[in-house]
């Protein structure tokens, strides 16, 4: 029990829950005592990545062990190639999530397809990203050796005041987006919009976006690691301009673009112990969770993705905080969440 001196009170801590469950369960909640695999939480062990414009929140704020000043990137449930995450603890304990997909499909619901379909970031950008689009499965499946397309969305972390992205463009036809790309006429080419915390961003193939400096984000996209740089601000790494894809971009890009209104969705702030829909396309259904105090789940999809992104608790006894990722494997059946925390919830279609 924490006491509050002042208000002469006594209020139970994450641990009192856990003692609770554990007591009314007779140690059934235990991971040791449970002989289904598909009832264990697999948590994750996150992959990070330096970049040009990262920063160091994903250390000093988020607590994750990064390799240096610039990361900006965490790949926090993934199993592509260049960021394939393993099981933190458990039946499957090392364990990378690509192992699992291949060696037990039962976890994921005996979901098709030769590979995880999606993939979980954290972004903290400390500085501007490139302006970039990305290329639908068809295109990516044809130019990209076989990779998916990138189909993805932003659910904005934090923010600073006055905080805008790049999301669409302002050429109404084909011939004026390529004078406009060609000749650097990007003030009148790109549409910046206001953003702020809480705010949620569907980016479908095609949309010209970029993030910008003092912004975190949870990214739930396909697994795919297909960007094509469309302008960098002329920055340099190692001495020489990174590399752009203006043909490419040109031929991927949708003309004209997607309205403002299509594309930035406000989320309702006062729904507390619910499931809020963000939304259901066709590779990806996302949830927001306002976990005050407790709620129920019943984990009934193929397999469900959790991100915790803010405060702490407990999932079925086990404790939960800030930057812990995991999946609950297809059939683990009910799911009880206590304590005061946020996440992000997602599956496939």
């Amino acid at each position: 029990m924490y006491v509050d001196l002042a208000a002469r009170e006594r209020i139970a801590k994450d641990s009192a829950f856990w003692y609770q469950k554990a007591m009314e369960t007779n140690g059934g909640i235990l991971s040791m005592n449970s002989a289904d695999a598909n009832k264990e939480i697999l948590l994750m062990n996150p992959v990070f990545k330096q970049m040009i414009w990262g920063g160091n929140k994903l250390g000093s704020k988020w607590g994750y062990e990064i390799p240096g000043e610039n990361t900006g990137e965490c790949w926090a449930v993934s199993a592509h190639p260049n960021g394939d995450c393993t099981v933190r603890e458990g039946t499957y304990a090392g364990k990378t999530l690509s192992q699992l997909w291949a060696e037990e499909p039962q976890l994921f619901g005996n979901a098709a397809g030769d590979r995880f379909p999606l993939l979980i970031k954290i972004i903290d950008a400390d500085d501007d990203l490139s302006i970039q689009v990305h290329p639908d499965d068809a295109y990516a499946g044809k130019n990209e050796n076989g990779s998916f397309g990138k189909t993805e969305c932003w659910y904005i972390l934090d923010a600073p005041d006055g905080a805008t992205l790049v999301i669409g463009h302002n050429a109404k036809d084909k011939g004026e987006l390529e004078d406009m790309i060609n000749n650097g006429r990007w003030d009148e080419f790109l549409r910046e919009v206001p953003v702020k915390k809480g705010d949620f961003i569907q980016i479908d193939p095609g949309t010209v976006h970029a993030i910008k400096g003092g912004i975190e984000i949870l990214e739930t996209q396909q697994n795919s690691d297909i960007t094509y740089r469309v302008y960098d601000y002329g920055r340099l790494q190692d001495g020489k301009p990174r590399e752009l894809h203006i043909g490419k971009s040109i031929d991927v890009i949708t003309v004209p673009a997607k309205s403002v209104e299509e594309s930035v969705i406000n989320i309702p702030s006062d729904a507390k112990n619910a499931m809020v829909p963000l939304i259901t396309c066709d590779y990806y259904q996302v949830w927001k969770l306002d976990v005050d105090g407790g709620m129920e789940v019943s984990q009934e999809y193929p397999f469900l993705i959790m991100s915790v992104v803010e405060g702490d608790g407990l999932i079925n006894g086990q404790q939960i905080k800030k930057g812990d990722h995991f999946i609950l494997p297809g059939g683990f059946g009910s799911v009880q969440l206590q304590g005061k925390m946020e996440l992000i919830a997602s599956t496939i279609v």
